[in-house]
């Protein structure tokens, strides 16, 4: 019955439904269960990819156990949510990280990624996502690597508990699509490279030649349009703007 503990039969019926490729929604009708607990339950166990029933039945009677066994303490990664209830933040957040995935963004990746943009302050330091998605500070860092070199996040200092700190900015949109204008630059200008050296007359030199040009023009076009788009939705601007309010 919904509200009531999912089954060893409920989580077998979910992991039928993840290999027939079928919605969250659609999974969660056939078991009548909400869509946002299938959410939570497939992404707290491993997500769409790596769910297994008998370990995600056993990994809930431990954390039920341990619930039973130990004292609540008080979240430090709460006072990111901006009092929200926090089942409703980690389904976004699943959600989120499940769109990033399907766009090839590595699951732990997606997962931190999705988690910061979940916060209202976009910030958590290490020690906060370990906590939040239960998992080692060497994912943690693996993960941060990576989302680094994508210019996706940043580090900073926390001016507070000096601690360091893994930032998604505001404009990480913004960020993220110049970055990727200078690897397909560099892409254009090995074609180029390339194709002066086969000679542009011949079938893969003109094909090299013509990738080249091809990716200069649409880069062009897509960071003009960025800039421009930039400046008409300055978010830092409208933030202090609605601050001074």
């Amino acid at each position: 019955m919904p509200g009531d503990r999912l089954t060893l039969q409920d989580r077998q019926q979910i992991a039928a439904g993840l290999r027939e490729e079928l919605t969250y929604a659609a999974i969660g009708r056939r078991i009548g269960r909400p869509t946002s607990t299938v959410t939570r339950e497939v992404m707290r166990n491993g997500g769409p990819r790596r769910y297994h029933a008998e370990a995600a039945d056993r990994a809930s009677t431990r954390h039920a156990r341990q619930r039973k066994t130990t004292p609540p303490t008080p979240s430090t990664g709460r006072a990111h949510l901006g009092g929200r209830d926090p089942r409703l933040v980690d389904e976004v957040a699943a959600q989120s990280m499940e769109l990033m995935i399907q766009a090839g963004l590595p699951q732990m990746m997606a997962r931190v990624l999705a988690a910061l943009f979940t916060t209202d302050s976009g910030s958590l330091t290490s020690a906060e996502l370990v906590q939040r998605l239960h998992v080692s500070p060497a994912s943690i860092s693996k993960a941060v690597g990576y989302l680094e070199n994508q210019a996706l996040i940043k580090r900073e200092r926390d001016p507070h508990s000096r601690a360091e700190c893994y930032v998604v900015d505001d404009d990480v949109a913004f960020q993220s699509i110049l970055a990727s204008a200078r690897n397909q630059t560099q892409i254009a200008e090995i074609c180029k490279i390339a194709a002066q050296k086969l000679g542009t007359t011949t079938p893969a030199g003109a094909r090299l030649e013509n990738t080249s040009q091809f990716l200069l023009h649409v880069i062009d076009d897509l960071v003009r349009s960025a800039q421009h788009w930039h400046m008409i939705y300055p978010t830092h601007l409208r933030q202090t703007s609605e601050t001074d309010d």
